[in-house]
């Protein structure tokens, strides 16, 4: 269901032994309880008697350390069948049970040898290439880039499930040209929202504008989506940054008519929050659809709801160390 006009002014969880791919490579792990002496007929060898480690000088340990069915870095526990050939404990799962190099069973054997190995690891963040300079312990490096700053946004448009991510220049681009979103230049808005029949909403009515100033940009939504019996309209504004950056900002949105107003007045959220968690908090201006109407006037049968707002930038005073806006021109 959309809006009938808006003016503005301003992977599967089993595989079959079939479906599992070739192999570039394989992890060998194997245990010689008979000897201490190493030698380099495999990959890594475990010495079962003094706990001695011998990598292959022509593999290197990132390369053992990735799992030959995901092809992503395995963590403990890892695991490996009779003949040494190590897996990630997700991928164990996948394949049945069933090594995907030789094809034995893959049993309950933890691969101790090359998880002690990882240990002593340090490697670059993954988003590296993005900017980010932190070497990490191997153990540490997920828990760092699922919270890496430097990682990539992912795409704020509300309308679907957009799989898209990249910096914000590039999604401003993907919006734009993709979305065909409405932007604008300036930090004030005036928006009409004229919606026929009001009483009909199915999941959720979407409506994104972006906004570019002080250099940044901003999602600013409006929706109208079901809330228990009766539905509602919600507009908010976020951020296309960081939650750092976006506290740096203040915004405002106010509606009314008939000689009443509402006014919100706010933080923006950044878009590293999902739009559906700022939705459902109901961190925004929120109209009740009995108020809405109140708003449009006439006959209450038909929407009519102007939506106006602006955007300000907090400044840190240093004489008396408190906030003091600046407003856009």
């Amino acid at each position: 269901m959309e809006f009938d006009s808006i003016e503005c002014v301003s992977i599967s969880d089993g595989i079959d032994e079939d479906e599992i791919p070739q192999l570039h490579h394989q992890h060998i792990i194997r245990s010689q309880f008979s000897s201490s002496k190493t030698n380099n007929n495999s990959n890594i060898i475990c010495d079962g008697n003094n706990g001695g480690i011998s990598i292959h000088p022509a593999t290197s340990v990132h390369e053992l350390l990735e799992c030959p069915v995901c092809t992503n870095s395995m963590y403990p526990p890892i695991h490996q069948c009779h003949n040494g050939h190590t897996i990630c404990s997700t991928c164990k799962a996948r394949v049945h049970n069933r090594c995907p190099t030789c094809r034995q069973e893959l049993g309950d054997i933890r691969c101790l040898a090359l998880e002690k190995v990882a240990e002593s690891l340090e490697l670059p963040c993954k988003y590296g290439s993005l900017g980010c300079p932190d070497i990490l312990p191997y153990y540490s490096k997920l828990k760092h880039e699922a919270a890496c700053n430097f990682r990539p946004y992912n795409c704020p448009y509300a309308g679907s499930e957009c799989a898209v991510v990249g910096d914000i220049f590039y999604l401003v681009t993907h919006l734009r040209d993709d979305h065909k979103v409405d932007m604008h230049c300036g930090c004030t808005f005036n928006h009409r929202y004229v919606k026929s029949n009001p009483r009909e909403v199915e999941n959720a009515t979407w409506i994104l504008t972006v906004f570019n100033c002080f250099g940044q940009y901003f999602c600013l939504h409006f929706e109208a989506f079901q809330l228990g019996m009766a539905p509602v309209y919600m507009a908010f504004l976020r951020f296309m940054g960081d939650e750092t950056d976006a506290r740096n900002y203040s915004y405002s949105l106010e509606v009314g008519g008939n000689g009443r107003k509402l006014i919100w007045e706010g933080t923006p959220r950044s878009i590293r929050d999902s739009h559906r968690k700022v939705r459902d908090s109901h961190d925004g201006l929120v109209i009740q659809r009995n108020m809405a109407l109140f708003f449009s006037g006439g006959d209450r049968k038909e929407l009519k709801l102007r939506v106006t707002g602006r955007i300000w930038k907090e400044q840190q005073n240093p004489d008396e160390g408190a906030c003091i806006p600046n407003l856009c021109s």
